[in-house]
């Protein structure tokens, strides 16, 4: 987590701009258990003792039939869900389910209310001092003997990172943070951006998680059988790039885009992956088209917000003459601004090379 705050600040974010968010998957097995330990399971409380929620609950668990391992799993998704739908819907999808914005009904999980009540209590732990979430996080997890151990990991974590210097303001505990994959065995942990941009709609956005990571003891004995701690993390470089440029700090001109090679027939798929492979192993960077191939001019557009030098056209007719058209969008672009109509319809910015040529003309061209 330390090193996550120092790689997050050498490459231009300050303090303020980021949290790192600490949890433990010891702390949410504690959480489960209690839920587990107390679950209703097929009995049917007696008529006239519970609520229209609480039947409604019990109509939901009745007709799904989940195992407690799907429970777990359910519930688990839906605590990573808190930021989007709140305390409020995380309650709904608890229990009988809720209807998102769009009226769309979104099953629940089926629990009674009350059994909700520790995950409330885990889920409202954040947002105070480490020290006193702690102690929220001490009593959701109750006697169990899983969840006091990963108190006692989080509060060694908190100890040993105040002594380095790194307070609550760069590294919290926050029970939010569930990391869905399941070979993580303890402590878990995002990195998350707290400044906003805009979006294409002129619209303010937080920017979110830009890394994330945890302990994984068990992962390494799978492939090898034998015990070794590990613990790891992974920032997205793109994403941390996209929100570099969003602020405004990443310096220096961007390089030019990828060859994109586009798709004219999408039966001939093959043949186009073909040709972005042989550039690729000749260390030029390219890619195929991925998007609907129905509207040229799509393809056009989304190369130049690649931006692309150069763009490989072949359709049934060039396949068919064992040639490939190669356009030059920098040049093309530069004779669009200028060149009369005549001019430009001569596409001087666009030649046909046989398809064996395609890696050597490529190379020239973009020299």
């Amino acid at each position: 987590c330390a090193m996550l705050c120092d790689c997050l600040e050498a490459v231009g974010i300050p303090r303020g701009d980021y949290v790192v968010k600490v949890n433990n998957r010891k702390v949410l097995n504690g959480v489960m258990e209690r839920i587990l330990s107390n679950l209703h399971g097929d009995q049917v409380p007696e008529t006239g003792s519970i609520d229209a929620a609480t039947s409604r609950a019990f109509e939901t668990t009745a007709r799904r039939m989940l195992t407690r391992e799907d429970k777990v799993s359910a519930i688990l998704r839906t605590i990573d869900k808190l930021d989007k739908v709140g305390e409020i819907g995380v309650r709904e999808l608890l229990t009988d389910g809720r209807t998102d914005a769009s009226g769309a009904r979104i099953d629940g999980v089926g629990l009674f209310p009350h059994e909700v009540e520790p995950v409330i209590a885990f889920l409202s732990a954040k947002k105070d001092t480490n020290e006193r979430t702690l102690d929220k996080l001490a009593d959701a997890v109750g006697d169990t003997a899983i969840g006091r151990e990963g108190i006692d990991e989080l509060r060694a974590i908190t100890d040993l990172l105040r002594a380095q210097g790194y307070g609550a303001d760069r590294i919290e505990i926050n029970p939010s943070v569930v990391r869905g994959l399941g070979y993580y065995t303890g402590p878990v942990f995002e990195a998350e951006l707290t400044f906003q941009i805009l979006d294409d709609k002129g619209r303010p956005r937080q920017f979110g998680s830009v890394a994330g990571g945890g302990r994984y003891d068990d992962l390494v004995k799978r492939f090898t059988g034998e015990t070794v701690p590990a613990t790891g993390v992974s920032i997205g470089v793109d994403r941390l790039l996209a929100a570099l440029r969003a602020k405004g700090r990443v310096t220096g001109a961007a390089g030019p885009g990828p060859v994109v090679v586009t798709v004219m027939d999408r039966d001939r798929m093959a043949d186009y992956q073909a040709m972005a492979g042989e550039l690729r192993a000749a260390g030029i960077r390219a890619e195929v088209y991925l998007g609907n191939p129905k509207s040229f001019g799509n393809q056009m557009k989304y190369a130049d917000k690649r931006a692309s030098p150069l763009a490989i056209i072949a359709g049934s007719e060039e396949f068919s003459r064992g040639v490939v058209q190669v356009k030059d969008l920098v040049l093309g672009a530069k004779i669009a601004a200028s060149a009369s109509l005549e001019e430009w319809k001569d596409r001087p910015a666009q030649v046909e090379i046989p398809r064996a040529d395609l890696v050597a003309r490529v190379r020239a061209m973009l020299a």
